[in-house]
Parts: C-alpha cells; structure tokens; sequence
C-alpha cells in the first residue's frame, strides 16, 4: 500500500536516506506527461486521449466521499506512465521538491539540498479519494510544506 499520512519533511528524509531526493516538478511531469508527448494522463495513447477508468487509476469517481487505496502497481500497466512507472496519478497525492512559484523551474535542480525553499510546496498525482479532474498530469496543487498529515498524501523518491 502506498504511504500516506507523511509531511513534506518527512518525505524530504526518507528519500535522502534512501539515497534519492524528491523529485522537482519539472522531473515529475516529464515522467507524468511523457515527456514531449505532453499526455493528459500518465496512460494518454494518443498523448491527447482522455479515456480514464478505475483499470488505469484509483480514484473515487463519484468525487463525494473518501475512496480506499489500492495497492502500490495494482493498475499495472494501463496506468503506466511512457517510461513503466506505476501510480503516476491517482492513488495518493505526491510531494514534489519546488516551492508554489508560477511557472514552476524547468531544469532540475543541481544541488537539491541548496535550493530554496518556500513555504509552500507543491502536491501533483491525485488520490483516491478524488475525480479525475485530479488526475490531470497539468493539475498543481501548491500547499504548505507545514501542512496537518492527510492521509492522502505522500511521496515517491527520483535518483
């Protein structure tokens, strides 16, 4: 099952004892959008297809309650990402490294661990316990990096 329920501190510690880092926001959306393919979802063939169902992501299609969380992969692989990474969106809500600034940084950081940080940091992916406006690749959601925990919300690491 995904983690949940982890503030953006703890995400930032985990990946760095893991030897990773959180991703940037323009690291995520390369892997969510494809690349210059530009998806609107993760799964998009053809990059501008809007077919969604509960077999590419988990979400709550109804928008009016909490959903339930499936197992990490468990809509492997038609929800796939272009380069085979799971649970791009949908699911649970993942951190990214970068502040709330528009637009967002479009290099990678070099020193993640030197770059600035804001108050606000930036959620992308979705949850079950959303639609699938959500689930949009483009979709942002800035929030404070000081947040309460949401169950919905977690991480994954980029090397």
């Amino acid at each position: 099952m995904p983690i949940g329920s982890v503030s953006r501190f703890e995400a930032d510690a985990f990946c760095a004892w893991d030897g990773g880092r959180l991703p940037t926001e323009a690291e995520w959306n390369y892997a969510a959008s494809g690349g210059s393919e530009q998806r609107v979802f993760p799964w998009s063939v053809p990059p501008t297809s809007t077919t969604v169902d509960q077999t590419y992501a988990d979400y709550n299609p109804a928008d009016d309650g909490p959903g339930a969380m499936d197992a990490v992969g468990s809509q492997s692989p038609q929800g796939d990402g272009k380069w085979g990474q799971s649970d791009l969106v949908g699911n649970i809500w993942q951190w990214t490294h970068d502040n709330g600034s528009v637009p967002y940084a479009i290099n990678p950081c070099d020193d993640c661990s030197d770059e600035p940080q804001g108050a606000t940091n930036v959620l992308r992916g979705g949850s079950a316990f959303h639609g699938t406006d959500d689930l949009l690749v483009s979709l942002r959601h800035p929030i404070s990096a000081a947040m309460p925990r949401w169950a919905d919300v977690g991480f994954r690491c980029a090397r």
